[in-house]
C-alpha cells in the first residue's frame, strides 16, 4: 500500500491515488475495454482493493465479480465506467451508495456525436453527478496513468515514475506521448486524459499539476475550453510555477471540424490561442514529436542562458547545412576565437588554422583520435553557451572501423556531458530501417548508441533541424524567465 497516500487533500488525489477501484463493465473478453482496464490494474500490481462489476460473471481474471456496484462490500474511491451510455445514470445512483469520489467515464458516444438525444443525455449525466456530489472525469476519455500508484490505461507504459505531468484532452495522443517518449528516456508523474470535460476540466488538472511536488514539467494538449477566464488563470499559474509545453489541436478548418466530433469542444480562433499561450508564458509545440523534443531538453539540461552554439562533427556538407539551420532558427554560430585556435595548435597542428565552427570532422584523417580533446575544448570555451555534436552515421569505412568510431564518439559525448561544463546535445539519425534492416550491423549499432545516450540523459535528435528548432524555443524560454521571473 506504499503508493497510496493516507490524506487526500484534492479530489484528484482520489483519481491518482485511490484506495480502491471498481471496474464497472469488467469483462473476460479481450476486445472489451472492461477487460483491459481490469488487466492493467492486475498487471501493474495496484496496491489497493480491486472490484470487478459484471452481472453475468462470478469472477473475471481471477477477481471476484459483483452483479452491481451496490453489491461491492466496501466504499469505493474510483470507478472506471466501461458500460454503455444508457447505463450511466443508474450507475451514478449506485456510486452515491458507495461514497464514490471520482468516476472515470470511459463511456463515449455522447455530446461529441452532436446527436440531440446524446447531447441531452450528457447534460442529464452532469446534472445527476452535480446533484449527487460525484466528480466526473470524461466522458469519452482514456483516463488516468499514474505509475506511482500502478494505474494505467495502456500497454507499454513505464512502470517507474518521472517528473512530467500530462493534461491531454485526447487519450490516444496521451498514450502516444507516453509510449514514444519512454524510448527517449522520458518518464511521467501523472497523466490525465479528460475528454468531454463535463466536470473536471483542463483548468482543474492544470491547477493540480502546478501544485504537485512530483511534477516538474507539464505537457498539455487542448482542443477547446468551456470557461476561458478560468482557463487563463490556471494556465498562467501553472506556467509561473514550472515549464508548460502545449499543443493546440484544431488550428485549421479541417482540424476545427475534427475537434467538434472528437470531444465536442469549441476550438476557438488560432490567433486567440497563440496570444493566450504567449501571455501565459507557455511554449507551443506543433505536434507530439516537437513536444517530445522539448521535454527531452527540459528533462536533461540546466537552463541555457545564451544562444551561442558550438557545432562539432559531420562532413563538410552536413556542417554547412547545420550552420544554416541553426542561424535560421535564431541561434548564433560564432567563429572560433583566437584563444581557441591557439589551443588547437597543440592538439591538431596540421589543422588548427583550417578548422572553424562548425568543426568539420571529415578532414581529420589520422587525427580523428583527437576529437575528444576538441569537443572538450569547445565545451570549455566561454565563447559558447552549448554544444551540438553530430555523429557521422554515414559509413565510408569498413564496418569494424565505422562501428569503433561511432562508439568512440558516443564515449566522448557522454564524457563531456558528465563533465557538465556546457549543455551537450547529440544528433544521431535513426533513419527509418525496415524490419529486414534490423539485422544489419549499421542499424543495430546506431540503435545501441542512441540507447546509451538516452540512458545518460544526453538529449538526442534524429536531425539537426529538429535539434535547433527545439533548442531555439528552449533558449527563448529561459531568456523570458530571466526578464519575467
Amino acid at each position: 500500500m506504499a503508493a497510496l497516500i493516507p490524506t487526500h487533500k484534492s479530489i484528484l488525489d482520489y483519481a491518482f491515488y485511490p484506495r480502491s477501484v471498481a471496474v464497472v463493465g469488467a469483462s473476460d473478453q479481450p476486445l472489451s475495454a472492461g477487460y483491459h482496464f481490469l488487466k492493467h490494474l492486475l498487471d501493474l500490481g495496484f496496491a489497493g482493493d480491486i472490484y470487478a462489476v459484471n452481472p453475468k460473471k462470478d469472477s473475471i481474471l481471477g477477481v471476484k465479480a459483483y452483479p452491481g456496484l451496490k453489491n461491492v462490500p466496501a466504499e469505493v474511491d474510483l470507478v472506471i465506467c466501461c458500460v454503455s451510455t444508457d447505463r450511466v445514470l443508474p450507475l451514478l445512483d449506485e456510486c452515491k451508495l458507495k461514497n464514490v469520489k471520482v468516476v472515470h467515464l470511459f463511456t463515449a458516444r455522447l455530446g461529441e456525436t452532436g446527436r440531440p438525444q446524446a447531447v441531452e443525455l450528457e447534460r442529464q449525466i452532469k446534472d445527476s453527478a452535480d446533484r449527487l456530489g460525484i466528480n466526473l472525469i470524461g466522458p469519452n476519455c482514456m483516463g488516468i496513468y499514474c505509475p506511482e500508484s500502478k494505474i494505467t490505461f495502456g500497454y507499454d507504459m513505464p512502470a517507474e515514475p518521472g517528473n512530467i505531468g500530462v493534461v491531454f484532452q485526447s487519450g490516444g495522443a496521451a498514450g502516444l506521448l507516453v509510449q514514444d517518449g519512454a524510448l527517449l528516456g522520458l518518464r511521467f508523474s501523472k497523466v490525465l486524459s479528460y475528454g468531454n470535460a463535463l466536470q473536471i476540466d483542463e483548468s482543474d488538472i492544470l491547477d493540480y499539476l502546478a501544485n504537485d511536488p512530483k511534477t516538474g514539467i507539464i505537457a498539455a494538449y487542448f482542443e477547446g475550453v468551456r470557461d476561458g477566464k478560468k482557463f487563463m488563470r490556471s494556465l498562467k499559474r501553472a506556467a509561473q510555477s514550472k515549464p508548460v509545453i502545449a499543443i493546440k489541436g484544431g488550428r485549421g478548418k479541417s482540424g476545427v471540424r475534427a475537434v467538434a466530433s472528437h470531444t465536442a469542444a469549441i476550438a476557438g480562433a488560432t490567433d486567440i490561442w497563440d496570444t493566450a499561450f504567449e501571455q501565459a508564458g507557455v511554449m507551443q509545440a506543433r505536434d507530439i514529436d516537437e513536444m517530445m523534443d522539448l521535454l527531452c531538453l527540459f528533462n536533461a539540461l540546466p537552463p541555457i542562458e545564451g544562444n551561442r552554439v558550438g557545432i562539432i562533427g559531420g562532413g563538410g556538407g552536413k556542417c554547412i547545412i547545420a550552420a544554416d539551420l541553426a542561424e535560421e532558427a535564431g541561434l548564433s554560430v560564432p567563429p572560433l576565437s583566437s584563444q581557441v585556435r591557439e589551443k588547437l595548435k597543440g592538439i591538431v597542428p596540421a589543422l588548427w588554422d583550417w578548422l572553424g565552427n562548425p568543426v568539420d570532422f571529415s578532414i581529420w584523417g589520422d587525427d580523428a583520435d583527437k576529437a575528444m580533446q576538441v569537443r572538450q575544448l569547445i565545451s570549455d570555451s566561454p565563447d559558447f553557451d552549448f554544444l551540438i555534436t553530430q555523429i557521422s552515421d554515414d559509413n565510408p569505412l569498413g564496418i569494424e572501423w565505422w562501428t569503433a568510431i561511432i562508439r568512440m564518439a558516443v564515449d566522448d559525448i557522454i564524457s563531456v556531458h558528465k563533465g557538465k561544463t556546457k549543455p551537450v546535445i547529440a544528433v544521431l539519425s535513426s533513419a527509418r530501417p525496415g524490419y529486414a534492416d534490423l539485422v544489419n550491423v549499421r542499424w543495430r549499432t546506431i540503435s545501441e548508441q542512441r540507447s546509451r545516450l538516452v540512458a545518460e540523459k544526453v538529449p538526442t535528435f534524429d536531425t539537426m533541424a529538429d535539434a535547433v528548432r527545439a533548442l531555439a524555443k528552449y533558449v527563448k524560454y529561459w531568456e523570458r524567465k530571466r526578464y519575467n521571473p
